[in-house]
């Protein structure tokens, strides 16, 4: 018999009279609590039972009122109607009563209060309740902790995991430790999924599939697959919820053959794979970009009796959709519906997307449709995509329509239709869209900021974009990004003004914002040309700084901009230690090979790019024909072109009849070359008789030059440098001018169209030459440089060449841009230059490319110079070109 505890506080009181009568107990001298009336909670539960909780409630109230009480169990049932009826104002009424009615602490019940809030959405009011108890049992901890869970916050169910441990010196159970672990696996906190499995361990509950199911899943998702495959080994029992997680983690690090060989493992071990298994594996292989395997995958599954479900499709669809084969997935969903698989939210999100990226109304449309059919007409993800849809497709009154529909609208919502206007040009629109929605529930982040940003600058405006991008930190209080500075940057190459762009690009670094691949794939581009090479190295350089270079984009973007600005040796040393190659790679060193009239490496490198396993495409095989003509290997060339669509499968363009073309043309088979254009299968256009043209006037075929010229005229007829080449070959040919519509000189039709320019850098310093101009250093002195140097290179003649110009001849339109260029960069420096780079907008006449020949012969450099047809390098009174331009 338990003895009776005293208070701790002693009071004496006065002593009475002494009485005969006995005594009472002291236990009598307190009230004692109204007892519960049995008829009174049989009315309460049956109120509960027919859903009338409102009644249980005025019936509660007058039970307060007249001082009576309930059974816990009673209050049990009323707890439970206000978590089925999800209102919290019924919850609150609730506990007020139950403060009421509970003259002491009842674990029971208060257990029941935080399950009630937490499962009516209030896991502020969970934890009140939790932290006032003065006895946590198992059974709180573990509604608290699935409470948590159920709304995803795994670092407090961590951290919850902790104080129960701590504070209250109780260890969950086998129901409890997996939520635990679920937690520990989602928010990568390994070191304490490895504490719970050594609790586990010493509490002898390692037998309980369900909790190793869970620890196996916690070193799986965390990435230690070494521990995972360890730990699952040892597993006595194994269910499909082992093997799903054991081949999930190895799916999450990439290592996708061996989840498929333990996927096949499980079904030689009798384990039937589920439709979530067949999920995962599909799932990796779509994330990995082997739709093919994954759509295999799905036929397999069928032919094993397991009908794929929507998660199935919307994987493959989705699969699709991401690399690049949205055809394909727009197909399949298509054969989903067809199948009786209704779509879901992300279903037809990836199939709208699909639609928008192709800028297919029809098809977006009928999807719209469906979507509206099966419910998710106002789904704010679907409602997203349609609102992207319209806006890509200029339909920006539908893109309103669809964004005035969806009741919760967030970010991505008025970004797509901000975007839309942008893209349309309807800035002034996207700028009320803008403030608008900063008096909204959703503020801008930095993508709607960049978004206008890049809205203002490409339509022109750079001075809005510029006052954007100043205020988005101060008035927004958004931090600009790298896509902030990248917007600007790409904004100003756009419209053509690249030292701005570049300008920019060293504002970025100095502010301390790293430049990415993007800004690196947008800059370059910018200069890739002779006089830019400086920049390139130090572009090159920062991308190494920052690691980019290991990107297969950037390194690519950095082999085309170095043979562009000529330094083709840099390339090549960047191609040599790639470790990754793609198509783009090889197509780039080869161009780059072709543009520097290196042919011989550029046949040796398609050899070993078929070696090395990669099939040529279209700017492969054109490139080859190329580099065959310059060689002139014309039977070579012959044969690739023939073998084009049968060995190849690629269908011949105007790109390789062009090369064709200048592959006959350089051999002086014209005739053949003639019959060849004759005989294409498509339209000639003007690089097919440009290329004719300059293998005439190579070979001295006034006849066929002219009829060349014609066919270029046809074509454009508007242009001043063709008008001229054709009336310099009529005046060759004894042609009287008269014969053919010359057009009166207009705005169109402008000399300077055809005046030479020509661009040379000098510490630091682009100095621009135009012909017959003049410059800041002496004149006389320049010109007489100039002159001299002309009267060495009179020697240096073409034999048979037609002599015709794209600007004026030098007695009367003075001296050429290049030789200007040139002579002033070699007074200018005291010692002669091993590399000379000069940019010209022309094609160089023939005395001038004799001149810079003789430079090289005679002064011992080498000069880059890159016309309007191709890229000379000069090197010992040689030219790259092979004096075929």
């Amino acid at each position: 018999m338990e003895s009776i505890v005293l208070p701790c506080k002693t009071i004496t009181p006065k002593i009475p009279e002494i009485s005969h009568r006995p005594a009472k107990p002291l236990i009598s001298l307190k009230t004692a609590p109204p007892k519960p009336d049995s008829k009174l909670d049989a009315h309460l539960k049956n109120l509960c039972k027919n859903g009338r909780l409102n009644e249980a409630m005025a019936s509660l109230d007058f039970i307060v009122n007249c001082g009576s009480t309930v059974k816990p169990n009673t209050l049990s049932h009323l707890i439970d109607s206000c978590i089925d009826s999800s209102s919290l104002d019924l919850c609150y009424k609730l506990h007020g009563y139950v403060r009421k009615l509970l003259k002491e602490s009842d674990p029971f019940v208060e257990t029941k209060l935080v399950s009630m809030y937490a499962k009516c959405g209030s896991l502020e009011n969970a934890f009140e309740v939790l932290d006032a108890m003065s006895e946590r049992n198992l059974y709180v901890w573990s509604a608290i902790i699935g409470a948590c869970s159920r709304e995803k916050k795994w670092g407090e169910v961590v951290e919850l995991f902790y104080s129960m441990m701590e504070s209250d010196n109780i260890v969950p159970d086998d129901f409890l430790f997996p939520k635990i672990l679920q937690a520990c696996g989602n928010c990568g906190d390994l070191e304490t999924g490895r504490l719970i499995h050594g609790i586990v361990t010493k509490c002898r509950m390692n037998s309980q599939v369900r909790v190793n199911n869970s620890i196996l899943a916690v070193y799986s998702k965390c990435g230690w697959l070494n521990s995972a495959k360890r730990f699952f080994e040892g597993m006595e029992v194994k269910d499909t919820v082992s093997w799903n997680a054991i081949i999930t983690g190895y799916c999450q690090e990439g290592e996708i053959k061996e989840a498929r060989r333990l996927f096949d493992l499980m079904r030689e071990e009798g384990v039937e794979p589920g439709v979530v298994t067949w999920n995962i594996l599909i799932s990796s292989y779509n994330r990995l970009g082997k739709c093919d395997i994954a759509m295999e995958m799905m036929k397999e599954m069928e032919n094993c009796g397991i009908m794929p479900d929507v998660f199935t499709w919307t994987s493959v669809i989705s699969g699709l959709a991401q690399n690049n084969r949205r055809l394909e997935a727009l197909e399949l969903f298509g054969e989903m519906l067809l199948s009786g698989v209704g779509p879901n939210e992300v279903t037809l999100m990836s199939a709208i997307s699909a639609c928008a990226s192709l800028k297919i109304l029809r098809k977006g449309k009928e999807i719209h449709l469906v979507a509206m059919k099966v419910g998710y007409g106002e789904d704010v993800l679907v409602g997203n995509s349609l609102v992207d849809l319209y806006s890509k497709c200029r339909k920006l009154e539908s893109a309103r329509q669809v964004f005035d529909m969806i009741s919760e609208k967030d970010v991505y919502t008025w970004n797509s239709l901000i975007g839309g206007y942008c893209q349309a040009g309807y800035c002034g629109k996207a700028h009320d869209l803008f403030m608008k929605m900063q008096k909204s529930d959703v503020l801008p982040n930095v993508i709607t900021w960049n978004v206008m940003i890049t809205g203002y600058i490409q339509s022109g405006d750079e001075d809005q974009a510029m006052h954007l991008f100043q205020r988005m930190e101060k008035d927004g209080g958004i931090k600009r990004d790298t896509a902030s500075w990248n917007a600007l940057i790409a904004g100003y190459l756009q419209h053509g003004q690249r030292d701005k762009a570049l300008g920019i690009f060293r504002q970025m670094q100095s502010f301390g914002v790293k430049p990415n691949s993007v800004t690196i794939l947008s800059i370059l581009p910018a200069c890739a040309n002779l006089i830019a090479a400086k920049k390139v190295k130090e572009i090159h350089g920062y991308a190494l700084h920052s690691n980019l270079v290991s990107e297969l984009a950037v390194a690519n973007s950095l082999l085309d901009t170095y043979s562009k600005s000529g330094n083709i040796i840099s390339s090549k040393s960047i191609f040599n230690e790639m470790s990754t190659k793609d198509i783009i790679t090889w197509n780039t060193m080869i161009g780059g090979y072709v543009l520097y009239g290196c042919p011989y490496y550029a046949i040796q490198l398609f050899e070993q790019m078929g070696k090395e396993g990669f099939r040529p495409n279209r700017g492969t095989l054109a490139s080859m024909i190329s580099a065959y003509g310059q060689a002139k290997m014309v039977d070579e060339g012959r044969h690739l072109f023939s073998r084009m669509p049968e060995y190849y499968h690629v269908l011949p363009c105007l790109d390789h009849y062009a090369a064709m073309v200048n592959l006959l043309g350089r051999s002086g088979k014209l005739d053949e070359a003639f019959k060849f254009i004759k005989d294409m299968s498509v339209e000639p256009d003007v690089s097919i008789w440009s290329g004719l043209l300059t293998a005439c006037c190579t070979h001295g075929n006034v006849k066929l030059a002219v009829y060349a010229g014609k066919r270029l005229l046809e074509l454009e007829p508007e242009n001043a440098l063709v008008r001229r080449l054709v009336s310099q070959l009529y005046d060759l040919s004894g042609i009287s001018r008269e014969s053919f519509k010359m057009r009166r000189p207009g705005k169109r039709n402008d000399p300077k169209e055809y005046l030479g320019c020509s661009w040379i850098e000098d510490k630091n310093v682009v100095h621009s030459f135009v012909a017959g101009g003049h410059h800041k250093l002496d004149d006389k002195f320049l010109l007489s440089y100039t002159r001299s140097t002309e009267i060495k290179s009179k020697e240096t003649k073409y034999r048979d060449r037609l002599s015709i110009q794209e600007e004026e001849m030098e007695e009367t339109g003075g001296v050429h841009s290049e030789k200007l260029a040139l002579s002033f960069y070699l007074i200018r420096s005291p010692q002669t230059p091993r590399n000379i780079r000069i940019v010209k907008n022309l094609r160089m006449c023939e005395h001038c490319h004799g001149v810079a020949k003789l430079v090289t012969k005679t002064h011992g450099c080498e000069i880059y110079l890159s016309d309007s047809k191709c890229i000379h390098h000069f090197k010992h009174g040689m030219c790259s070109c092979g004096d075929y331009w």
